[in-house]
């Protein structure tokens, strides 16, 4: 049984173990794909669809499969979810599968989907489990939306382009232009540009956690001897 209430997994998800900017994992397609915010969200999405469909069936058949053969068993049902999540961006956003190529079948190494499998599916309720995978998905498809809009709006100066591609033809004239008659940064959609708006991310969230965690200190006026006797 899970020893940790819904509220502990939803903060978890999304700020204290987030997937990729605390435990760090999943770091190829994070860097790799987030040259624009629409990219960042198709990987997002379908790793989140993975993760939850994964969680919720490893926490099903948790007591129904030996020890011997649990970790093939786990692979086995992410690899069957990252096929329907490959054939439905092959039916409905071919185009954006194209330009993420070979990170929508890596979904299976992602350490993320099969550490979660491994160290809360398999020793937790299905309910529990589920909200899991979804917070964790969540989570690192935000992380994967700052550092695309980071490096989108720095490389580019605009935001949602090419919306179309993941959203179908109501969104063609969804692009923001934030930045009018911007040249772009060129570093900025470079694998190192990645690299460095990641590291600028968990700093930012390392000191936020620093911040609040400092206790308040006020200053208290002091307080005058009395006179002798």
């Amino acid at each position: 049984m899970s020893t940790k209430t819904s509220s502990e997994i939803i903060k978890d998800g999304l700020w204290h173990n987030n997937p990729a900017l605390v435990q760090v994992l999943g770091l190829c397609p994070l860097l790799a794909v987030t040259s624009t915010v629409v990219n960042a969200i198709g990987l997002g999405l379908a790793t989140l669809l993975v993760l939850m469909g994964s969680n919720l069936s490893v926490s099903l058949i948790r007591n129904f499969v030996s020890e011997s053969v649990r970790l093939p068993a786990f692979v086995m049902i992410i690899a069957s979810f990252v096929t329907c999540a490959e054939l439905l961006m092959q039916a409905f956003t071919y185009e954006l599968y194209q330009i993420l190529g070979i990170f929508i079948p890596l979904i299976v190494t992602n350490c993320a989907i099969i550490g979660r499998a491994e160290a809360f599916a398999s020793r937790n309720t299905v309910v529990h489990a589920a909200l899991d995978g979804f917070m964790m998905g969540a989570g690192f498809m935000l992380a994967l939306v700052a550092l695309g809009a980071m490096r989108e709006l720095l490389g580019a100066g605009t935001l949602l382009a090419d919306a179309d591609l993941l959203f179908g033809p109501v969104a063609t004239h969804w692009t923001l232009t934030i930045i009018p008659d911007f040249r772009g940064f060129l570093l900025a959609i470079l694998p190192p540009g990645a690299f460095i708006g990641l590291a600028l991310l968990i700093a930012a969230k390392n000191g936020w956690e620093r911040r609040r965690a400092r206790p308040a200190t006020r200053s208290q006026p002091a307080v005058a001897a009395p006179d002798a006797a």
